[in-house]
């Protein structure tokens, strides 16, 4: 690619910063001119007016950066989003404005040490906007929750079982102390809100299993022990598109599957797996790794005997997780075989997340549960399918030998 200048550009919501930079590298770059708070709105006509199909937009990713490089892109100019954290720590303390911070994204790029953001496509972009949606619920659910169990403490008052959003337990509540007026309108009011983030939760969650189920590369995830909706919708989002991802070890990084090391001088550190990488996404495949290892899966057996050796948990789950990713990236890539039967595991799994699309989803696709599971059956079979071999023991080999055989994995 060709690039006339590089342009840093410093976007707000109402109004942008471009500094437009001549030269190769940092110290050679000349700041040919400067524009500074030039309204958002006027984004395409100044591009038309200022600048060339060779020059190169970077911005610092923010709320609104995949929106100006796809805005840009709609006029055919280049754009590139780096990563926020990187250029953040260049910014100086004593002093700052959005020209200067035009100026030293552009020159962030130049360094070549700045990394690069994925800007999602428009499908990618709206699952992701689902997936956090459905995130903030979750977490929102528990709030309440816990709302309703400290005011409960406040008051001394302990239940003996588990306690939840119905009529039922408000009740059992309201019976477990003397409240006053007051104290019971409270008590409404905190149960209130806790039923209608449930009555949220189940939405999003009916549109997630929807998603799922129309989409053959999501559903065929779900093949997978200890993937059910919930993961599958959430790789789709996250990952976007696989090709991205060269090889199973690029996805295994960028998920933070892989150990941290620190070896400077005569100091050597070997750490875990936490502060690097997509901790959303790792999580999720953490708590499908202790579902795996719960199971009578192959995987699961191989994850014991790795706990027998080592004598963490942690860390086998961790292994589990790791194998999980490398097979997603094969099954992502099309690496598949046909599936001729559905198992009563996977059999299950439809049931479930059939049940979580619900009366309302399932009106609004006009179909019933039995229409809808034979739908889903045929698309498991006309779909894709991994099968893991976790005994498989790792064997050097060149570096033309196939990754499946390497990580266990048989095609």
């Amino acid at each position: 690619m060709l690039v006339q200048r590089v342009i840093g550009f410093d976007s707000h919501p109402h109004s942008f910063t471009a500094a437009l930079l001549r030269g190769p590298t940092p110290a050679a770059a000349v700041t040919e001119k400067v524009f500074n708070k030039v309204p958002i709105s006027q984004l395409q006509s100044w591009a038309k007016k200022h600048t060339t199909a060779q020059d190169l937009f970077v911005l610092e990713a923010s709320g609104n950066s995949f929106q100006v490089v796809r805005s840009l892109a709609a006029i055919d100019r280049q754009a590139r989003v780096l990563e926020s954290c990187h250029v953040g720590k260049l910014k100086e303390a004593h002093a700052n404005n959005d020209k200067i911070s035009a100026v030293r994204i552009g020159k962030a790029y130049l360094a070549g040490t700045a990394k690069e953001v994925w800007v999602p496509d428009p499908k990618t972009q709206e699952w992701r906007d689902l997936f956090h949606a459905h995130c903030k619920c979750v977490k929102r659910t528990t709030q309440m929750c816990n709302r309703v169990l400290s005011y409960l403490s406040d008051h001394g008052v302990r239940l003996s079982s588990t306690l939840s959003q119905s009529q039922e337990d408000q009740q059992r509540v309201r019976q477990a102390h003397p409240w006053s007026v007051r104290q019971q309108q409270v008590i409404d009011g905190y149960f209130m809100d806790w039923r209608h983030a449930e009555e949220q939760r189940a939405h999003w969650q009916s549109l997630i299993a929807q998603e799922v189920l129309a989409e053959p590369v999501l559903l065929s995830l779900v093949r997978l022990c200890g993937v059910r909706d919930q993961v599958a919708f959430a790789l789709g989002a996250i990952i976007g598109d696989i090709k991205r991802f060269a090889n199973p070890r690029k996805l295994v990084k960028y998920v933070g599957l892989n150990p941290a090391f620190d070896d400077s001088g005569e100091q050597e550190w070997r750490g875990g797996i936490g502060g690097h990488g997509r901790r959303d996404l790792r999580s999720l495949l953490i708590q499908s790794a202790h579902a795996v290892l719960r199971s009578g899966h192959p995987l699961a057996k191989w994850g014991k005997n790795l706990l027998a050796k080592k004598g963490s948990v942690n860390l086998a789950v961790a292994a589990i997780a790791r194998k999980l990713v490398v097979a997603i990236w094969y099954l992502m890539m099309g690496r598949w075989t046909p599936l001729e039967q559905i198992d009563a595991r996977l059999a299950m799994k439809v049931g479930k997340i059939i049940t979580k699309v619900g009366p309302n989803g399932l009106k609004k696709l006009d179909k019933t549960r039995k229409t809808l599971r034979e739908e889903t059956f045929q698309s498991l079979k006309a779909g894709r399918v991994y099968v893991l071999e976790p005994s498989k023991q790792f064997e050097p080999k060149p570096e033309a030998s196939s990754l499946a055989a390497e990580y266990g994995l048989v095609q």
